[in-house]
């Protein structure tokens, strides 16, 4: 997949994005980090075909995309199997297909409330969760996930982790954003940074990291993912594992013991380059 030349602006508006060239090939997982407003939305939708360009080609797009917008309103009475099963039977899923697929998606990403759940009725992270599930039905040769661990619980940042890698592995592409450069480089094959509505892909890494084992002694609530430098947390055993940039890791553990955490351990994990 390539864009070629692509600039984007809306009415008579600034321009968001302007000679925007990138080749997308299998296997690669791209992230996409930059401030607010810096066009990242803009860019994931021309991707998927929602918005089209003002100037230049968006050429060879694949027939199956799967897409995670950065909202997902669930004001919806239907409940969550039901709008995975409709999605699926439009994407040519048969109803038991559908309906099968919907339920082995909401199983591994461990839906609060089951799915039988009224989407009205999901909190952000799990309306999250039904917005990914969506995008998995058909295996997508293209996945555009717009700041898709936002919201999500421990155990689903795992599984995110593991669908990405699996998508690669069957070759396909994966473009995700996030507000975090840690994040990005973690899970990314390559990092682009937009800035002025420019897309320039950044060089250089974010060096040692550190696995950082937690148990609950106290309540308290610390928000572990949204610390700076966290790349990823998930649960082993009986204990929290927070994978973060070394430099942020002093950081991490005052805040987690001031939020009722003990330290089990601190390891050095891996080196990205």
């Amino acid at each position: 997949m390539r864009l070629s030349g692509i600039g984007k602006r809306y009415g008579s508006g600034p321009w968001v994005l302007s000679d925007v060239e990138l080749r997308l090939s299998d296997g690669d997982v791209l992230a996409v980090v930059g401030g607010n407003g810096a066009g990242k939305s803009t860019l994931l939708r021309l991707l998927v075909g929602l918005t089209r360009p003002t100037v230049g080609e968006v050429r060879e797009r694949p027939t199956a995309v799967g897409y995670v917008p950065d909202r997902f309103p669930p004001h919806d009475r239907m409940s969550a199997r039901h709008y995975l099963t409709h999605m699926g039977r439009i994407r040519g899923l048969q109803t038991n297909q559908a309906q099968n697929r919907a339920d082995d998606l909401l199983d591994r990403l461990a839906l609060v409330g089951g799915p039988d759940t009224a989407l009205r009725k999901l909190s952000r992270g799990n309306a999250q969760k039904v917005a990914l599930a969506q995008a998995l039905l058909v295996a997508p040769r293209l996945l555009v996930l717009d700041e898709p661990w936002s919201g999500l619980d421990v155990s689903a940042h795992q599984v995110l982790g593991e669908i990405i890698g699996e998508v690669r592995e069957d070759g396909g592409t994966v473009v995700f954003t996030d507000h975090r450069k840690a994040v990005a480089a973690a899970y990314a094959t390559r990092v682009y940074r937009i800035s002025g509505g420019r897309l320039a892909e950044e060089q250089g890494g974010i060096g040692e990291l550190a696995g950082v084992e937690l148990r609950r002694i106290e309540s308290g609530a610390v928000d572990l993912a949204g610390l700076p430098g966290v790349i990823d947390v998930h649960e082993r055993d009986d204990v929290i594992v927070v994978t973060v940039a070394d430099k942020h890791c002093d950081a991490v553990l005052g805040a987690a013991l001031a939020g009722g955490w003990s330290v089990h351990a601190v390891r050095r994990t891996a080196v990205r380059a």
